[in-house]
């Protein structure tokens, strides 16, 4: 008989037998509880490696919840509802759940979630996809979970919501949650990088145009925010932004309303406004690049994503998610991530956050060769920064083992980090076309966003 012992909670067939097909998979026995009064009585007479909770057996019961995570015997909590809400999503990591698992089960994650934890050069398995593409926020830490309440509260309403954090940090996602869980989820999400477009376009590709308002307007134009009409427009990187264009914003946020370059027609708009920024919009409004009256109208709602090394927790599951994501991506028959390499992704520094890791997890499931990522298909810098003597010239985070691409996305990174990502600024240090380190910034994952 396994050594281990897993409590399943709750009568579900269905879910029984996946729970069943889980363990013998993890090599544990099972124990099955129909009712939380049988559960609670297992509970109290033996010791149990994991509880397997099912959300309906206690009608999602918050105080309940708790109370089952902070068993003696319990073990590690894990989650399973049939149709998760997005309360449950938010709520679970805070009420003890190490994991919320939908029904049909992901018999391979909850088999994971149930062994032992894997010995060194071990093989960390990966989990089944559970989120699309585009639309996922992966991680458990406190930080995050914070920011998900926050998106629980504020989705349905239509307040103006500003996203701030580091590039990389996962604005857009944030962005798209907020859409995806409001009333307006069945309109558009129309998204425009305000630092990535020209400023002699950017007020076009925002309000549109007649045909003639300009040399070349050959025709009309429909700008970001009609096209955005009953869904959301999302404003990244708004801090970029000149005090023109800042003002006909605000504008348009307080009229509900814009009128096409060229045109004399008031269009009356019905769009919920998502802004982000990596900037520091107070020292902004301080030095007189960014008007206080905007930021206010913008900040309803403020949101902070923290930076992935505050974090740290939630790198090997965003690194078991995109391993899996892309795997299926580039039809890649992979089973894991070794031990080794599971722990170098944990102790890097991720300047670059969520999308450094993002890119390097793509790089490396494209260049391995065999059914497991090993550490040095990562092609990760040194954990520590290596300082020369003098130190105050040195590149934190060079190695003399780095390709020159990595040197140079390290360059990049840290140009962009000092310059706050101004692309010009950045080209001028650089020797660059500004177009030339966008695209490369972009490439290494180091884009402000």
């Amino acid at each position: 008989m396994a050594d281990r012992l897993i409590l399943l909670i709750g009568d579900d067939a269905e879910v029984r037998d996946g729970v069943r097909a889980a363990c013998e998979r993890a090599g544990t026995a099972l124990s099955v509880a129909a009712t939380l009064g049988d559960g609670l009585r297992a509970l109290s007479a033996a010791p149990h490696d994991a509880t397997v909770l099912l959300a309906s057996a206690v009608d999602e019961d918050a105080a309940i919840i708790r109370r089952i995570a902070a068993a003696p015997n319990a073990g590690t909590l894990v989650l399973v509802a049939r149709a998760p809400s997005l309360r449950l999503a938010i709520d679970a990591p805070r009420l003890g759940a190490a994991e919320l698992l939908a029904v049909p089960l992901d018999v391979g994650r909850l088999a994971a979630l149930l062994s032992p934890a894997p010995p060194a050069g071990a093989v960390v398995p990966l989990p089944g996809l559970t989120a699309q593409p585009g639309n996922e926020l992966v991680g458990s830490s406190p930080a995050l979970i914070d920011a998900f309440k926050t998106v629980g509260r504020v989705a349905e309403s239509d307040a103006t919501v500003l996203v701030t954090g580091e590039s990389g940090t996962g604005k857009e996602l944030v962005a798209r949650a907020l859409h995806s869980a409001s009333g307006r989820a069945g309109g558009a999400f129309v998204a425009v990088n305000c630092a990535a477009i020209p400023e002699d376009l950017l007020e076009s590709e925002l309000f549109g145009h007649e045909r003639g308002a300009f040399t070349g307007a050959i025709a009309r134009k429909v700008g970001r925010f009609e096209r955005a009409n009953g869904g959301t427009l999302f404003l990244d990187e708004i801090g970029d932004m000149s005090l023109v264009l800042q003002a006909k914003i605000l504008r348009a946020l307080q009229e509900r309303e814009i009128e096409r370059l060229g045109g004399e027609e008031r269009i009356r708009l019905d769009v919920r406004v998502v802004a982000a920024t990596h900037r520091e919009l107070p020292s902004l409004i301080a030095s007189g690049d960014f008007r206080e009256d905007l930021f206010y109208r913008l900040a309803v709602v403020r949101l902070h994503l923290p930076p992935l090394r505050e974090r740290p927790g939630d790198v090997r599951a965003l690194a078991l998610h995109y391993a899996a994501r892309f795997a299926a991506e580039h039809g890649r028959a992979l089973r894991g991530i070794a031990g080794e390499a599971m722990r170098s992704l944990e102790a890097h520094a991720w300047p670059g956050n969520v999308r450094e890791l993002r890119n390097v997890l793509e790089r490396a499931v494209l260049l391995a060769p065999g059914d497991v990522l090993q550490v040095d298909h990562l092609q990760l810098g040194p954990a520590a920064p290596v300082t020369a003597a003098g130190g105050a010239g040195s590149l934190p985070g060079y190695s003399a083992d780095m390709t020159m691409a990595q040197v140079e996305a390290l360059h990049i990174g840290q140009v962009l980090s000092r310059v706050n990502g101004h692309f010009g600024r950045a080209a001028e240090i650089l020797d660059m076309h500004r177009n030339t380190v966008s695209r490369k910034a972009l490439e290494y994952g180091v884009l402000p966003g």
